[in-house]
């Protein structure tokens, strides 16, 4: 049985030490962000008051928690030599590891990260394989090396990329795969040697945080339906009608044909200030029917309608 030091947060860590459980292995520590983040009394009034999903996860299932300021720091390297584990997993982590840490398991340490790589490494490949329309994406188990999303592989498993996900919808569906294969790699580490397969830098794509939210009416209706999807529930795509913002809601966006009189991209062919609809139409030729817009700023939301009504008509264009 495989001794296993779980490290991380939300959803990925959570399915990670679902995943090792399944599998029979032994958890003999985890380390949550909110141990490294938070001074140890801000962190008791926190998990009292505002208790994270690693806690309730940890507290359900009674798992040896780790305290630390970071996984580099001469603490919890010391903590990880006592524990002796075969093996530390780590799902979504913002340090980088220092040789000295990833070295310590008997086996090794394996990061999850949330593609098919050596395609979107970074921070956040849920929102950059929606935006730039890809079908499939996926989760990969690869040894930690000094680089970022670098080391040789493990494990990969496929998700599928649907029209109407979004990040939030394809992050759901990736950490559940995660659960699975991790309880299958971990399995074959314990019965068989597995030979890592090292990434092709030829092949490889690296991509930072989110950026450029602003609807861009120039290209098509999918690349900006695209880009609404991908940055829920992270953050919210927008667009200026002159120089007011109006956010979106992903859910209720439809692509149209254009049957109206209107040729020129970024013309406004529809508003209904009761629905807080707002149609453009786009590079090809068709129509972005984006219902539930509000303008942008919070305390600005409720007069969302009075200023669709006031301001916007067909035929004003959207630059």
């Amino acid at each position: 049985m495989l001794r296993v030091v779980v490290v991380g947060y939300g959803e990925m860590f959570t399915n990670l030490v679902a995943g090792t459980l399944d599998s029979g292995m032994e958890i003999v520590g985890v380390l949550r962000k909110d141990s490294v983040k938070y001074p140890r009394f801000l962190r008791w009034l926190k998990d009292m008051f505002n208790p994270s999903i690693e806690y309730n996860y940890i507290k359900s299932y009674n798992l040896p928690e780790l305290y630390s300021r970071g996984v580099n720091t001469e603490d919890f390297r010391k903590k990880l030599l006592n524990l002796n584990p075969d093996v530390v997993l780590v799902g979504s982590w913002g340090e980088k590891f220092e040789k000295a840490t990833f070295d310590i398991p008997k086996i090794a340490t394996i990061n999850a990260h949330p593609s098919l790589l050596p395609k979107y490494r970074g921070p956040n490949p849920y929102f950059w394989v929606i935006r730039n329309q890809e079908q499939t994406s996926g989760v990969t188990f690869h040894l930690m090396d000094e680089g970022f999303d670098t080391g040789a592989i493990l494990a990969q498993e496929e998700v599928k990329i649907y029209p109407s996900d979004t990040g939030k919808s394809l992050k759901d569906k990736t950490v559940l795969v995660a659960r699975g294969a991790v309880c299958e790699l971990l399995k074959a580490l314990n019965e068989d040697i597995i030979i890592p397969l090292q990434q092709r830098e030829d092949k490889a794509s690296y991509y930072s945080h989110p950026e450029g939210l602003e609807l861009d009416f120039k290209k098509t209706a999918e690349e900006n339906y695209a880009l609404i999807r991908a940055i829920y529930p992270w953050n919210e795509a927008y667009f200026y009608h002159n120089i007011t913002p109006f956010s979106l809601n992903p859910h209720k966006i439809t692509i149209e044909e254009n049957s109206s009189k209107f040729t020129e991209c970024g013309t406004i062919v529809e508003c209904n200030p009761e629905t807080k609809t707002i149609a453009v139409l786009c590079a090809d030729n068709k129509i972005l029917k984006m219902a539930g817009v509000n303008l942008y700023k919070k305390y600005d939301r409720p007069f969302t309608r009075n200023y669709i009504t006031r301001e916007i008509k067909v035929g004003d264009f959207i630059i």
